[in-house]
């Protein structure tokens, strides 16, 4: 079993520049015009603008102040979290938690993409 999110946003392009660009995810060169799947090893997320989504779609915010992703926390492990952190930070994009080794054993930093998609960055262990 693989698993695959299938975020949705306000911008394709602010997203794919911010998967791509700041956490180094693979775009392919072909992709459709309403969706884009970036991929980093064995993760792949779908990203697809909220404004495609049809009216009565569970997913779709209503704009009555509603927050996307709310309640989720997309959690992507990686082989060395140092250097993740390193390359993010020196890009100059905000994180949200410091890297921190959690009491559990695993190091990791938290950051918020474009859309408010809250992510952990963790070592694999």
């Amino acid at each position: 079993m693989k698993l695959r999110l299938e975020l949705f946003v306000e911008s394709i392009e602010k997203s794919v520049e911010f998967y791509s660009n700041v956490l180094e995810f693979n775009v392919p060169k072909e992709t459709k015009e309403n969706y884009r799947p970036v991929r980093k090893g064995d993760v792949v997320l779908g990203l697809g603008e909220m404004k495609n989504l049809t009216d009565h779609h569970p997913l779709k915010i209503s704009g009555s102040g509603q927050q996307i992703g709310l309640g989720v926390e997309i959690v992507l492990e990686v082989e060395d979290v140092n250097d993740v952190y390193t390359k993010v930070v020196a890009k100059g994009y905000p994180i949200q938690t410091e890297l921190t080794k959690r009491p559990w054993g695993m190091v990791d930093f938290r950051i918020i993409d474009p859309d408010g998609y809250y992510l952990r960055i963790t070592s694999g262990n």
